[in-house]
């Protein structure tokens, strides 16, 4: 029998669905989805386009695709393309590794590496790559009689026994690595089972003029020619399993790997990103998006300009500091540019107003459910208790962001830690004691040392100590305004004084200091890069992180609140928990986009656009000559398109960092691409997705192909390789 309607109920249930249709709306088509929940997305992702099971997509018995995609190097994703092990990401993520092997005499980011078997394969110390194995949700398990109001205190001494008795449960059953980690801020708990491999050797690297072909002048825009790939291969021993590096190991054998489908693609197509995005914050409040917008963005803008000139004036000057610097420079130069596209997306699209058009529509929400039960008792205080928590916690916020981008920036400050330990050494030991750990240290200073130019630090800290000094004024240690005042207030003679007397730009003095008899402790302790460093660690942990302490867990435990009410604003399979690092699938078609303007480029690029480029006086856009010839002659091989190299295409993917290296594929599954961008103008996506602007920029992997045969002569790799032409 049907029950009867209540007219009140019917418009309250009128006016719900049009104020939550913009939630429903908004979070149902972008997002980055659990695999194992995939389930809960096959009606529109098959009405979208896709044409394999779910299940193919992800399974935990070890036959999805879901296994062929991996975490690389502890910060990027990889994917699995043949039998053998073989791996295929991007080139900058390959860039730190290839860096360690690199010398002068073996110069890879000039001339390429390109192996011509598995024996010529190179190690590559302290690389990983690591297979997820499997994922459950085991919420009920860590939240069982855990109410979402409860204090942080009391909860996280529950939830935190909880996930170490059940991950040390999961690593027994499986022997495998297992960790749990919070999802929906909070409100998800989540385990991912893994296998980490540690003997990983280079295959293919192509040279800068390719891989890193654009630097940072192309970096996060559209158009992009850049062919952002390297290959590296996995091994493992006698049984298959991880293992240390040994020359008898074998080429990692699985029967999950991509197939590579060469046909091309076309504007319209369904696209899917399969990888471990880092960090979104899709959920933030407007309070803390305008600390991003206001404060923090601007201020790391603003430091690390100054330091990428620094740095880029030295190494144009001598190849030696390049090879020093190259990988450190674009890793700062990256987040730079990126941060200035979000700035710019933020403000123009105006962000901030609809987010506090959402919070409006939230609190219309919550005024009609406040006697619901499943809603939070405190819900009614969210936003205003935000607000309150954010205000506060705004000058802390800035001066801990300069002392992070301006102070701990300057590698000399920042490894002052390692003076540190050294002075607690010599304190504490003696004997046999002394001589086995300041031989640890010792290591670890070459370590440092092999990547250390002093003279580019020193120009790095002339740079960056001004800011520091005018935008933080009455708020730093005496120790910087003494030493300051020491040189008579001139930063260049501070800077001068400092790396002559610091024994960490003085190799063979401190070599000579940590091998002597007896280390002068008084020595140590008057360095004055180690008074600088404990000056700076000592002012922030008393006048800047208590603060902080008191905002990160205030705005968690609003966060957890205003998360648990946003959930039940609209279905549930309609929310796609932010990333944090962990294997997620996003889906959306081949779709163009020109800020400017209607252009031929709109949603792929070729390489005789890459020729036009060509400035053989600019390092950024030196194409190579053999590159050239290849398109002068036309000879793609294979893998051309209308007598046109194609190189890179963008979709309307939801990807953010760690997603680079990541596998792009078509509605079958097969490989198509890897990603390795967002377009400029869509980097807020990280905070903010809007499907008008928001791009993924994927290298073809026709031109991956072709750069593999014409440039590697490495078609030996193809024999190992599934590949749809």
């Amino acid at each position: 029998m049907n029950s009867k309607i209540n007219p009140s109920y019917f418009i309250k249930t009128t006016l719900l669905c049009v104020l939550v249709g913009f939630s429903s709306l908004s979070f149902a088509k972008k997002g980055m989805w659990m695999p194992p929940n995939l389930g809960l997305k096959e009606s529109d992702l098959k009405k979208m386009g896709l044409k394999i099971p779910i299940s193919k997509l992800y399974n935990d018995k070890q036959t999805g695709i879901n296994q062929a995609v991996v975490i690389f190097d502890k910060g990027c994703t990889g994917e699995v393309i043949s039998s053998n092990g073989l791996i295929l990401t991007n080139h900058h993520c390959g860039y730190s590794a290839v860096q360690k092997i690199s010398s002068a005499t073996k110069d890879y980011f000039a001339n390429g590496f390109w192996a011509k078997n598995q024996q010529e394969e190179i190690p590559c110390p302290g690389l990983t790559v690591t297979f997820v194995r499997k994922m459950v949700n085991v919420s009920d398990l860590i939240l069982y009689e855990i109410y979402p109001a409860m204090k942080n205190e009391e909860r996280d001494s529950i939830i935190d026994a909880r996930i170490r008795g059940l991950e040390k449960g999961y690593r027994y059953t499986s022997h495998l690595d297992a960790q749990i980690k919070p999802f929906f801020n909070g409100n998800e708990y989540w385990v991912t089972v893994s296998e980490t491999y540690t003997d990983v050797r280079l295959v293919g690297f192509p040279q800068n003029g390719i891989g890193a072909f654009g630097g940072d002048t192309d970096n996060w825009m559209w158009p992009r020619h850049t062919g952002d790939f390297s290959l590296f291969r996995v091994y493992a021993n006698k049984q298959n399993k991880p293992a240390s590096y040994a020359k008898n190991n074998k080429a990692y054998k699985t029967a999950n790997f991509l197939t590579i489908n060469a046909k091309g693609i076309k504007e319209g197509d369904f696209t899917m990103v399969y990888g471990f995005p880092g960090t979104t914050q899709n959920y933030i409040s407007s309070y803390q998006l305008a600390q991003i917008q206001n404060i923090i963005d601007p201020i790391r803008i603003q430091a690390r300009t100054a330091r990428l000139e620094a740095m880029t004036q030295k190494m144009n000057a001598d190849r030696g500091v390049f090879l020093k610097y190259t990988a450190k420079r674009a890793s700062i130069a990256n987040g730079w540019k990126k941060w200035q596209g979000e700035l710019k997306g933020l403000q123009q699209n105006h962000v901030l107003d609809k987010k506090r058009e959402q919070e409006t529509r939230f609190m219309t929400w919550l005024n009609l459910h406040l006697m619901d039960s499943s809603v939070s008792g405190k819900a009614s205080e969210i936003l205003q208790a935000m607000d309150a928590v954010c205000n506060a916690a705004n000058q802390s916020i800035k001066t801990d962001e300069y002392i992070k981008e301006a102070v701990l920036s300057i590698e000399l400050i920042q490894q002052g830690q390692l003076l540190e330990k050294v002075r607690k050494t010599i304190s504490a030991l003696k004997g046999n004691a002394l001589r086995d750990s300041l031989a640890i240290l010792k290591a670890n200073y070459l370590a440092f040392e092999k990547d250390f130019d002093p003279a580019t630090d020193a120009a790095v800290f002339g740079a960056l100590m001004p800011l520091y000094f005018k935008n933080c004024a009455g708020k730093m240690p005496k120790e910087f305004i003494n030493q300051y005042n020491q040189y008579s207030a001139q930063f260049g003679k501070w800077s001068k004084g400092l790396y002559e007397r610091s024994l960490l730009s003085n190799k063979a003095d401190f070599i000579a200091f940590l091998d002597a008899e007896k280390p002068s402790l008084e020595t140590i302790t008057n360095d004055p890069a180690l008074k600088l460093y404990n000056a700076i660690i000592d002012y922030r942990a008393l006048k800047i992180n208590p603060s902080l302490a008191t905002y990160n867990q205030a705005m968690r435990y609003w966060n957890r609140l205003y998360t648990y009410n946003t959930l039940l604003m609209g279905d549930r399979a309609d929310f796609a928990p932010d990333a944090n690092f962990t294997q997620r699938l996003t889906y959306g078609t081949v779709k163009g986009m020109d800020p400017e303007g209607e252009a031929g480029y709109s949603f792929q690029t070729f390489l005789d656009e890459a020729i036009a480029k060509d400035k053989p006086s600019v390092e950024e856009f030196k194409v190579p000559e053999q590159l050239k010839a290849l398109q002068a002659k036309k000879d793609f091989g294979k893998w051309g398109e209308n007598n046109r190299m194609p190189i890179a295409f963008i979709a309307s993917n939801h990807t953010s960092g760690g997603n680079s290296g990541s596998p792009v594929l078509n509605a079958k599954g097969e490989l198509i691409g890897t990603n390795f961008d967002r377009v400029w103008e869509g980097t807020m996506s990280d905070l903010y997705y809007d499907a008008n602007i928001c791009r993924n920029i994927t290298l073809d992997v026709r031109y991956t192909l072709f750069i593999i045969e014409k440039m590697g002569n490495a078609s030996w790799l193809f024999k190992e390789m599934k590949i749809i032409k």
